[in-house]
């Protein structure tokens, strides 16, 4: 062919793989107010960074005609978020429901090992069917389609992933938003491994969406998404906002933001929110919005694990990472899901160079059947390993109580760079009211009680910790967030330039 004919057959071709699944499919799409794969594309990465790999792709087999395969149903290539290099993969839902195919799983794997390879960031935007089983059935199609992984789905590949779940997202899809950093989902979507159809097949008995995968079991019984949004382009940039904390790879420190104007004009109102009397509860997030940088805060898995907070945020333009008590739940004793929740986010911050601070205000763990039944003592188990494995530099804020075990595994005792409390912190063995039961045998409301317990709270307070060093120092809760940028600049200063050890590096996701 001449070389007019070739440059107008690859127009052709090129053509016929924008157009995605068809105009029939996308206006279906924009009725249901669902983006189409290039929408999606658009929202997430900067305008005009976006060079395409693999958009000639078609199915390789099954029986398919290739022409209506068209980019075999994945959208690859290399943008760029806020000027640093991401490599991306979306999946065009128009094709073959995205189904993973042997030419898509190609590509799908050529940019997580470029993007593990250059040390930049991944991003998957799921939405698919699942596998193709045309292509998967039979032995060779197993061979053809499992087993050849490129990269180990493991918490450290130098390179921070992001994922998102929107809409029908089975098989892959769940996959890569279990095994990434960071996952967030629309509401009304479905994530769980195989379709209700085929579920209900095996179990022989019908399966609602919302009870198998829905957005709200997600968020307040699996932990497995990070945040929830209303819109494909709230989605978007969800992952666009958790990357400006990350760094490119582990290798690198996160970058620097410019400081909000006003951050840090509120610190007398901690007071204003933290309650005189021990026992009244109050919304610990309120003092975290108050010391950190304006509108910086980002919090994960919100619904899930309620009585501890795990959160991003910034911190004179800097960025760290949150581990928090919240006594508005549960008075702060830590569950199960909150210990998980808690875990999550100090391998993160470790994986990816990011200090850490923890607000401690805790009577414990939550104890009894449901507790042990869920494996609470492994699990607690797990945060003391993770809490004993980081490398980054960390401080604790000792803010009320700081009772048993839980304030070791938080971060108390010699499990931090700098320790320091407020005026207002209680440590003992265990709350004082039980203390006081245990020891002198009187509970609420008998004669004697308030002696005994005023004799043993004597011994909580904060400034015996002080005397012999094991609270490096107690500093107003308004000189919290000065105190903390100088620390963290101190500590920044170690012989790595700032980098962490990464000792959790083969740490699961999804723990």
């Amino acid at each position: 062919m001449a070389h007019d004919e070739l440059m107008k057959e690859l127009d052709r071709r090129r053509e016929n793989a924008r157009a995605m699944g068809g105009e029939a499919k996308l206006a279906r799409r924009r009725e249901r107010g669902s983006l189409n794969a290039e929408e999606r594309l658009a929202a997430l990465v900067d305008s005009g960074s976006f060079i395409e790999v693999g958009l000639l792709g078609t199915a390789a087999g099954g029986g398919l005609d290739p022409a209506k395969t068209p980019r075999d149903g994945k959208l690859t290539g290399y943008g760029r978020i806020d000027g640093r290099d991401v490599a991306v993969c979306v999946n065009d839902f128009t094709v073959k429901g995205a189904s993973t195919g042997a030419t898509n799983s190609k590509k799908l794997g050529h940019m997580r090992k470029v993007a593990m390879e250059r040390g930049i960031p991944f991003v998957h935007v799921g939405e698919s069917t699942g596998a193709r089983l045309p292509d998967a059935m039979g032995s060779k199609g197993m061979g053809a389609m499992l087993g050849n992984d490129v990269t180990q789905f493991r918490r450290i590949r130098t390179n921070p992933w992001a994922a998102a779940a929107l809409d029908t997202s089975f098989g892959s899809s769940a996959w890569l938003a279990c095994c990434s950093d960071f996952a967030v989902m629309k509401k009304g979507s479905v994530m769980s491994v195989s379709s209700p159809g085929l579920v209900s097949m095996a179990i022989g008995e019908k399966v609602d969406p919302e009870d198998l995968g829905g957005w709200r079991i997600h968020a307040d019984m699996t932990g497995l998404i990070d945040r929830f949004v209303n819109t494909d382009e709230e989605a978007m940039q969800e992952i666009r906002r958790f990357l400006g904390y990350m760094p490119n790879n582990s290798s690198e420190l996160p970058p620097e933001a410019d400081v909000p104007a006003g951050s840090g004009d509120r610190q007398n109102e901690i007071l204003d929110i933290l309650p005189e009397k021990r026992t009244q509860v109050y919304d610990m997030k309120k003092i975290l919005e108050v010391i950190f940088d304006t509108g910086s805060l980002f919090e994960f898995k919100p619904r899930f694990g309620k009585p501890a907070i795990a959160a991003l945020a910034r911190l004179g333009g800097r960025p760290v990472g949150i581990i928090a008590n919240n006594p508005m739940v549960g008075g702060g004793a830590m569950s199960v899901e909150a210990i998980r929740k808690l875990i999550d986010m100090t391998v993160l911050c470790d994986s990816f160079n990011i200090p850490m601070v923890r607000f401690m205000d805790t009577p414990g763990f939550v104890v009894g059947t449901g507790a042990e039944k869920k494996g609470a003592p492994g699990h607690i188990m797990n945060l003391m390993n993770a809490t004993c494995l980081t490398t980054v530099p960390q401080i604790t804020v000792l803010v009320r109580k700081a009772y048993g075990r839980a304030y070791v595994a938080l971060g108390g005792g010699e499990h931090n760079d700098e320790m320091v409390a407020w005026p207002t912190a209680e440590i003992s063995f265990m709350d004082p009211v039980f203390a006081t039961r245990i020891v002198h045998g009187l509970a609420p409301g008998d004669d004697g009680f308030d002696d005994a317990l005023a004799e043993i709270q004597k011994d909580i307070e904060v400034w015996d910790m002080a005397s012999i060093f094991s609270a490096h120092d107690v500093i107003k809760p308004q000189e919290t967030r000065d105190y903390l940028i100088r620390m963290f600049d101190v500590h920044r200063r170690r012989r790595s330039g700032g980098l962490g050890q990464h000792l959790m590096q083969t740490w699961p996701t999804s723990s």
